[in-house]
């Protein structure tokens, strides 16, 4: 009878709290509490781990930058544990350290820095020596080698630049001058295809290595052959401190709304933080990473490799994704964690089921850009397993986690979440391209269900530091004024929506980009390699979407220069020439003008879709 006379006691709370519409929201409060205390625990970490170093001896490589300590006090925690699995080649983290100290000595010795290096091979090259925080240029497939000699420029002092390995011509050299680049390593077999740029490069001065012996150009050495002449040892830690952990290490490119790739700076600090990207994850030590993404995009290279160093697990990382190799793989390596993009999983879900898919460790998969029927299909087909889908830009100061799984979403929009992660959705007028501001001149926050900017608060912890190349480049990404006088705010250019439970989904992007083979394509970029055809007159360029595929493919619409035909034949040549793949327009439309045309059925289908202007 007591436990009866109870009952509505222990009601009321639910009830009053459905009445006050708080319950979509607290029914998540384990889990939004839960991974809170998982980011401040992460975020200790990783603060002792920045004091040990800062404390460490400045001779030895424990005193040097988040890369170089990171990876030599794993190799004296776990020396013998695998690191990396690139087909048949295995190396434990002991190895790593011993590769990127060769890579290291090379780089060294081309800085002129011979005083304590011993050993090596005689440099007679005439080449004038690197300065100290050069930037050098990789152009490189994911690889093994891309990782020693990226761990080597850090250790060595010297910056290092990600440059897509699609680029080549005016992107290409475009890309080099905008990072500042003196030196560019390049994988033999890119030779071929670089053949008609190597007169330009050379023009701009740049010190040209290859990562390999498979090379009959002049002018361009053996990097690798110069740094397995070099010894194994460590190099002295304060050749690569920092003075300052926002200083810059790293260039990644990114898609420049306003035409050409822009070099995002990432710091010392950055690369601290992604050690930690994995343990807000879940994983753990013992856990076997399957990357398969390009290691010159932030999710393969600070996500999926600094991810792993901050956890010490290891990696399997393959040159290129295959679907049908994927679950051999798997099983064959044991792996426990993928790193997705949306498109992967897709391709996954459409192959014909096979022995391999069945009995497999994957356990978790953690990405960005799956598609809610991907998802649904990839979890039902292959599961059981959890889908940790995730939001974060290159160079932006936010980043958002589904620790919860809920299908479809980005992340939470919780208290606990933002105040750990501090973010905004602001009201945004599309039609002129700006946050809607009230009467004061500031921002106004959006209501459940209503698409948003997403924003987030600059501060020394979560800074944005622009471009390469001037200030001018980041003009637009910064928002003063959001909420009170003085704050400012970095500028996503991404539209998401929080419903009534404080769950997130992606919108829309804002500006002239769309997203394709997981690439983000800038329109004004297409549109200018086109319009220097002198039989186009006018180019208009958008993304479509395609039933069944990921993002946006390419459409370009096109008005040709009287009195002009459209070759195709060059236009293709032209596309293939001047654009990386994923930039190429799936779709041509032409627009004629002058004339009546005749009502076809394609015609009558595109102005019922409401795709033709009329």
């Amino acid at each position: 009878m007591a436990a009866l006379l109870l009952l509505p006691l222990l009601l009321l709370p639910l009830l009053l709290l459905r009445k006050l519409h708080l319950w979509p929201r607290l029914r998540w409060l384990a889990a939004d509490l839960a991974f809170a205390v998982r980011a401040l625990r992460c975020k200790r970490a990783l603060r002792a781990r920045a004091l040990a170093a800062a404390a460490a001896d400045p001779r030895g490589p424990e005193g040097g930058c988040s890369l170089a300590w990171r990876l030599a006090q794993l190799a004296g925690q776990r020396p013998a544990h695998i690191f990396l699995i690139h087909g048949a080649r295995r190396f434990s983290y002991a190895e790593a350290e011993r590769e990127s100290n060769r890579a290291a000595r090379a780089f060294l010795r081309a800085r002129g820095w011979d005083a304590e290096l011993g050993g090596g091979a005689e440099d007679e090259r005439a080449a004038a020596p690197l300065a100290p925080g050069a930037t050098v240029a990789l152009l490189l497939p994911a690889c093994p080698e891309f990782l020693w000699l990226w761990f080597g420029l850090a250790k060595a002092g010297l910056r290092t630049a990600f440059v897509p390995a699609a680029l080549r011509r005016g992107p290409l050299l475009h890309c080099l001058r905008n990072c500042g680049a003196r030196a560019l390593v390049l994988a033999p077999e890119f030779l071929e295809s670089l053949e008609p740029d190597l007169p330009a490069l050379r023009a701009m001065g740049l010190r040209l290595w290859a990562a390999g012996p498979e090379t009959h150009s002049a002018g361009i050495s053996d990097l690798l052959a110069e740094a397995s002449a070099e010894v194994d040892e460590p190099v002295p830690g304060y050749l690569s401190a920092p003075q300052s952990i926002m200083d810059t290490c790293l260039y990644i490119f990114t898609s420049g709304t306003t035409g050409l790739p822009k070099a995002a700076r990432i710091s010392h600090l950055k690369i601290l933080q992604c050690q930690a990207f994995y343990q807000l994850c879940g994983a753990h030590q013992e856990d076997v990473i399957y990357l398969a993404l390009p290691l010159y995009h932030m999710s393969g290279s600070l996500l999926g490799i600094v991810g792993c160093l901050g956890i010490g697990a290891t990696v399997v990382l393959k040159s290129k994704f295959s679907a049908g190799q994927f679950w051999e793989d798997c099983q064959q390596h044991r792996v426990t964690v993928f790193q997705y993009i949306g498109e992967l999983c897709r391709y996954l879900v459409n192959q014909p089921p096979s022995k391999a898919e069945r009995g497999h460790k994957v356990r978790l998969a953690v990405g960005s850009g799956l598609r809610p029927d991907t998802w649904e299909r990839f979890v039902r087909r292959f599961g059981p397993l959890q889908v940790l889908e995730t939001y974060g830009l290159t160079e932006g100061n936010v980043a958002t986690f589904n620790y919860t799984g809920q299908l479809g979403a980005v992340g939470r929009a919780s208290w606990l979440y933002k105040h750990v992660f501090p973010f905004s959705l602001i009201r945004y007028d599309v039609t002129t391209g700006e946050p809607i501001r009230d009467a004061q001149g500031h921002c106004v926050a959006t209501c459940p269900g209503e698409p948003g900017l997403l924003v987030a608060p600059v501060s020394q912890q979560s800074p944005f530091l622009g471009y390469a190349g001037g200030p001018e480049l980041g003009r637009g990404k910064l928002l003063k004024d959001v909420f009170r006088p003085g704050d400012v705010f970095f500028n996503t250019g991404d539209l998401l929506v929080c419903d009534d439970q404080g769950f997130l989904r992606f919108h829309d992007r804002t500006g002239d980009t769309f997203r394709w083979k997981g690439e983000n394509v800038a329109t004004t970029e297409v549109a200018e390699a086109l319009e220097s055809l002198d039989f186009l007159q006018e180019v208009n360029v958008y993304g479509v979407t395609v039933p069944g595929h990921e993002g946006r493919a390419g459409m370009a619409a096109l008005v040709l220069r009287p009195p002009h035909s459209l070759d195709l034949v060059q236009l293709y040549t032209h596309v293939s020439e001047n654009l990386p793949p994923y930039a190429w327009p799936r779709f041509l439309r032409l627009q004629a003008g002058g004339a009546y045309l005749p009502l076809t059925p394609a015609r009558y289908s595109a102005l019922l879709a409401g795709d033709l202007r009329i």
